[in-house]
């Protein structure tokens, strides 16, 4: 990190008016490795550009003559009453961008009235997650990576339920990290500081392969399977729901085997690049499950009008990740909510201008491609 540029004070004040602002301000704090990270994705990262630039590619037809006067947001969520469908996704390591990491990144959702994700490889421990969100009367979800030893993973899993949290998004997609070019060339994970605390204790195995070889990474199973889902279906006493879906038979062989509801992500373009963009596979799962389970949806959301587009294409909620990486990492608690209210507020601009004052009105039809 650059310590020389210190954290802005207030993003209103510096008339930071849309979520893109602040990613030049977060490079600029965050430069070198760890804007790399923060940045980058899988190989050419085709996908990563597409995550973005597809929501772009999607039309709205708004109806005129509606009466626009009162806008509702308000949602429910696998039992979570919230003011709007805008979740915190998981990233790692909110340390790397901000003292406070998580908990400034949890105070700051809970002022956003955010439904915040905490990832597993947080910079902060569980029991502390667990007094930020407590004093902050914060909900929370917990994203779990299965570790290779089961009945450790088990035991983490008991330890976030009791910390507090109400949900397990399982990330299913990553049996080994991507090709991450950005990150080989800064010899990430070697450098000091790249301590995930939350997995401290869990038991890996040494690997001797040279780093320009390695396939695996320490803390990622690369065998589970479906077996591994039904089983944390079983044990979990909250709602279990995979991330990194992108097929529609995968999301239904999930909603099968019991998961509550099913995140759409190519875990931000980070893994296997040309994969599609999330939003041109959000239609086919909503297509095979939206009847039976929520679907949440991430990826390249940049604007209120991708928001809406994603809940007219039948998505329950959506997660951002990166935008809040920026607005941590440049106005701390005060950026992150600032980042999810200058969505929230486009997103309800989109509501109005689309003849759509409930989040139910928003459909199908509104998208210009099903227009007669």
């Amino acid at each position: 990190m650059n310590e020389s540029v210190g954290v802005r004070a207030d993003p209103v004040a510096d008339r930071i008016v849309h979520l893109t602002q602040l990613e030049p301000l977060a490079e600029e704090r965050l430069a070198g490795p760890t804007w790399d990270y923060v940045a980058g994705g899988a190989a050419d990262e085709h996908t990563l550009e597409d995550n973005v630039a597809g929501w772009s590619r999607i039309k709205l037809a708004p109806h005129t003559l509606v009466d626009v006067s009162h806008i509702d947001t308000t949602t429910t969520l696998l039992g979570h009453a919230l003011a709007h469908p805008i979740l915190i996704a998981p990233t790692a390591r909110h340390t790397a961008y901000h003292p406070d990491g998580e908990a400034a990144t949890i105070r700051g959702a809970k002022a956003a009235e955010a439904l915040y994700v905490q990832s597993s490889l947080g910079g902060t421990g569980l029991t502390e997650v667990a007094d930020a969100a407590r004093s902050a009367d914060q909900p929370w979800w917990f994203q779990l990576y299965i570790q290779r030893d089961r009945d450790w993973t088990q035991e983490l899993v008991e330890r976030a339920v009791a910390a507090g949290a109400t949900g397990l998004a399982v990330t299913v997609d990553t049996p080994t990290l991507g090709a991450r070019d950005r990150d080989k060339r800064d010899n990430l994970g070697a450098a000091a500081g790249a301590f995930y605390p939350i997995l401290d204790g869990a038991p890996v195995l040494p690997d001797a392969t040279p780093a320009h070889r390695r396939i695996y990474n320490p803390h990622l199973s690369p065998n589970i399977t479906w077996a591994d889902l039904e089983w944390l279906v079983e044990i979990s006493p909250v709602p279990v729901i995979p991330k990194g879906i992108l097929r529609a038979d995968d999301a239904h062989r999930a909603v099968d085997l019991g998961a509550a509801a099913v995140m759409v992500s190519n875990h931000g373009a980070r893994n296997l690049d040309t994969v599609p963009a999330t939003v041109d596979a959000l239609p086919g799962i909503v297509s095979r499950v939206s009847d039976r389970v929520p679907v949440i949806v991430d990826g390249g959301i940049r604007r209120g009008t991708d928001v809406a587009k994603a809940l007219c294409l039948g998505a329950t909620a959506v997660m951002i990740g990166r935008p809040v990486i920026w607005g941590l990492a440049t106005y701390g608690e005060r950026g992150v909510t600032h980042v999810v209210e200058m969505l929230r507020t486009e997103f309800e601009m989109a509501m109005a201008l689309l003849g759509a004052p409930r989040l139910r009105d928003l459909g199908p039809d509104l998208l210009w491609a099903n227009q007669p």
